[in-house]
């Protein structure tokens, strides 16, 4: 079943990338794998035409949205006068601090449609502030999804693999068609959970580091990692952290970039 729009909301545009939700029955399959409790802070991020938010609303009677397009304010606050307490942070989500958000209360569980052509680099905002973030329920590109949960040696497996692996349980959940969308995109999308490990069960000692070193091992990935971590790891190092040298990046599990990063020099 299709939803419709409340009125007052204009066409997508494009170049923010938006396609907004329409089908009920996704709808409310993310609703169920989000299950907001009573004392849980859920942040929606890019509510769009409220096609989540309002339904978070009735569920939940409290929300707050962070929404970049100033044309969706009015109509949003609009049609949740009258279904529950709404806040509305107007600003692009990249300049969001969660950390400051959460404040003193509970962490925050995050929920959003990501427009496609930014999503990778909010999954890493959002990783830089994962203490204060309780879970993540994202619809994104089924291919992004595929790439967040890839194993070693497959060939989707890369940078983001590691860094999202290193810090959360990621699991896929269900794929969404592009005719559940308005306008539909040309790929198919998929929702996937997010859960933060704490930090203390991470095991990276340092994690502007470990970060460097996953980003240069998948810099050039037809390159040895004794050359693409040439200028963070010589291969004295490599070695002494039980890696083969001669070993690529996509061959090696998420633990082995964490017992990389946090071996010292031997330089």
């Amino acid at each position: 079943m299709s939803t419709s729009p409340a009125p007052g909301f204009g066409r997508a545009k494009k170049a923010l990338g938006q396609h907004f939700l329409h089908e009920s029955a996704y709808i409310d399959r993310i609703i169920d794998a989000v299950a907001p409790r009573p004392d849980d802070r859920v942040v929606e991020i890019g509510p769009g035409q409220g096609a989540l938010t309002l339904p978070l609303l009735r569920r939940h009677g409290a929300l707050t949205v962070i929404e970049f397009d100033r044309d969706l304010i009015a109509p949003l606050t609009h049609a949740a006068s009258t279904v529950g307490a709404l806040e509305i942070i107007h600003r692009d989500v990249l300049e969001v601090d969660f950390t400051a958000l959460a404040g003193g209360g509970p962490r925050l569980r995050l929920v959003g449609n990501l427009p496609y052509n930014i999503s990778s680099p909010i999954l890493f905002h959002a990783l830089e502030h994962a203490g204060a973030i309780t879970d993540m329920h994202f619809m994104l590109q089924k291919e992004v999804v595929e790439r967040m949960a890839a194993p070693p040696g497959s060939k989707t497996y890369g940078r983001l693999s590691v860094m999202l692996q290193a810090s959360c349980i990621v699991v896929p959940l269900f794929t969404v068609p592009p005719g559940a969308f308005r306008p539909p995109p040309k790929v198919d999308s998929a929702v996937v959970r997010l859960a933060p490990k704490p930090p203390g069960e991470t095991g990276i000692d340092d994690p502007a580091r470990f970060a460097a070193v996953v980003r240069a091992a998948f810099g050039q990935r037809r390159k040895t990692l004794r050359n693409a971590l040439s200028g963070l790891c010589d291969e004295a190092t490599i070695s002494a952290a039980g890696i083969d040298p001669q070993s690529r990046a996509e061959q090696l599990p998420v633990q082995d970039f964490i017992r990389l990063a946090n071996t010292p020099s031997a330089a």
